[in-house]
């Protein structure tokens, strides 16, 4: 059976029909926050459910309740806040209850009640969210750079963001219907922001031998500068779909969401995010959603022990490598032969042959998304 969502309903904060097109006359008539493209996505996460049971930005007995215990106020698993900061200077003369209008770029994106406004300690979030104060950690210098004030209360979406990946997103409504028109009670997600190499095509393919279907689910989103363009994602997977996987046993669709290399807290987050979209399993990476040395290789692994009451499986499968004595990708517990007999696929290995214009082995990666990633002069996000 798909995934019920988390909390037991699927938020829907879309405004629609005439009161849409009443609201965004009002908001011309509201106190004007302008969000940046960030904050942006965080309205769309909320609005269109894949945040659920978020409402709208959390006020501070959430946001306190799920630094110091990874859960919200009312005992569900929610391990990062979702915030909306402020300066003093743009929330001066708003009351508690009032109701303000956030733009995105001079164009009216939501309503907003204000349910609180609070002061934040940036450091003890860095420290609880990324369990470091270093600014060369990048979402610890995201941080950094925040306003002084944070803002919560609910949401009501009256604008929407649009780009050349529209057609690649899907929003968890409508993968939930696709699942549904196709028959999956079982399906296991797929978080990556990188194109696909050997290895993540064995830990996909050895998920879905005891499921009815794969998501695929590429985040789009802010990244840091040396990750892979999210055109550049979307593209690669199409071609290893196409040549690699049979037919109708995968859905392909973008993730609007920030990214925030948050390691053991942010793989539990996109769990209960591809339980919204209506996963009941959920690949795990090692060193998921990790950055430098920051964490463990398998720390995002341990984390889920805390969470019993996620609502959605964990799937934990071993680093592959390419065995030239198996003759085909194997884990440690598949593969009895040496390490002078394997093939370690590497990521930065891969980067760095394709920032050459090299096309790498193909026993790291497929050589049908190696010519996807090198047809586009520069792959990758720049700094």
């Amino acid at each position: 059976m798909v995934s019920r969502p988390h909390g037991g309903r699927l938020v829907n904060r879309v405004v629609r029909g005439k009161r849409r097109e009443y609201l965004r006359r009002e908001a011309g008539e509201l106190p004007r926050i302008e969000v940046p493209l960030t904050r942006v996505i965080d309205v769309l996460d909320i609005a269109y459910g894949a945040f659920s049971p978020l409402e709208g930005f959390m006020v501070q007995e959430d946001y306190q309740s799920v630094l110091d215990l990874m859960r919200l106020s009312n005992d569900l698993p929610w391990t990062i806040p979702v915030v909306l900061d402020v300066s003093p200077e743009e929330i001066a003369g708003i009351s508690e209850g009032d109701d303000i209008a956030l733009y995105y770029k001079g164009e009216p994106l939501a309503i907003m009640r204000v349910e609180e406004v609070y002061g934040w300690d940036k450091e003890e979030y860095a420290l609880k969210v990324y369990k470091t104060r270093d600014p060369a950690h990048p979402g610890v210098r995201r941080v950094m750079g925040m306003k002084e004030l944070l803002v919560g209360g609910d949401i009501d979406l009256i604008g929407d963001y649009s780009d050349h990946l529209d057609s690649y997103v899907l929003w968890p409504a409508e993968t939930r219907v696709l699942f549904r028109e196709k028959g999956w009670k079982r399906i296991v997600a797929f978080q990556t922001r990188n194109v696909p190499h050997r290895g993540h095509e064995y830990v996909q393919k050895a998920a879905l031998t005891f499921v009815d279907g794969l998501l695929v689910h590429p985040l789009i989103g802010w990244k840091k500068p040396g990750d892979y363009k999210d055109e550049v994602i979307m593209e690669a997977y199409k071609a290893l779909i196409k040549h690699y996987f049979p037919k109708d046993v995968v859905v392909l669709a973008a993730l609007r969401m920030n990214m925030n290399y948050a390691g053991p807290r942010e793989a539990v987050h996109h769990a209960i995010v591809r339980k919204n979209f209506g996963a009941t399993h959920f690949i795990v990476g090692r060193d998921h959603a990790g950055v430098g040395n920051y964490y463990g290789p398998y720390e995002a692994w341990e984390i889920f022990r805390e969470f019993p009451d996620l609502g959605v499986t964990p799937l934990f499968i071993r680093e592959a490598f390419y065995c030239k004595k198996c003759g085909g990708m194997a884990t440690e517990k598949t593969c009895p032969h040496g390490p002078e007999h394997r093939i370690k696929i590497s990521g930065t290995r891969i980067r760095e042959m394709l920032r050459r214009g090299l096309v790498p082995p193909p026993e790291m990666m497929r050589p049908e998304v190696a010519e996807v990633v090198l047809r586009f002069p520069n792959p990758f996000v720049e700094g």
